[in-house]
């Protein structure tokens, strides 16, 4: 007897998929496409999931514009380009003048943000080696830089190196 009193005691009231959702905007901000997939996995109706989602919504619990300004900083803190910033918002279905509308905020030099990443990667030296030069461009493509600031950033790295000389 004593078992089937534990087992009723381990079992616990589900929450509610507002409560749930609610938990998860506590640790950060979250999209609504991002709430919604939580909450489908967590076995929730769509119905349940999309009402709680537009009651915190309301409640400004969930704000799209706010969780975009938050990926943006925290991108930009990882040392992430404009169009890898813009594919991830994207990915998060966010309208595209709204994207543009965060980045833009932002306020961002990235040819500065480039070349601090190459100088984090790879050290202050420059190089002349083409090969070199096009593995450092490949890595600030795959971080979501636009070609234009690559190539004047991997060029401006030769150039230095010239005037040092």
């Amino acid at each position: 007897m004593k078992r089937r009193d534990r087992a009723d005691q381990d079992e616990k009231p589900r929450r509610s998929a507002y409560d749930k959702a609610l938990g998860l905007l506590v640790r950060r901000e979250h999209s609504q496409r991002e709430l919604q997939a939580k909450l489908r996995q967590g076995g929730y109706e769509v119905g349940e999931a999309t009402a709680a989602i537009g009651r915190l919504g309301e409640q400004h619990y969930q704000d799209e514009q706010r969780f975009a300004q938050a990926l943006v900083r925290s991108r930009l803190s990882q040392g992430y380009g404009p169009l890898r910033l813009r594919a991830e918002l994207k990915s998060h279905a966010m309208p595209a003048a709204m994207i543009r509308e965060c980045i833009d905020a932002a306020d961002i030099d990235w040819d500065e943000v480039a070349a601090a990443q190459l100088r984090r990667r790879y050290g202050g030296a420059g190089t002349k080696d083409p090969a070199e030069r096009a593995k450092r461009a490949q890595f600030l493509l795959r971080r979501g830089f636009a070609a234009a600031t690559v190539r004047s950033v991997t060029h401006a790295e030769v150039d230095a190196d010239d005037l040092d000389a």
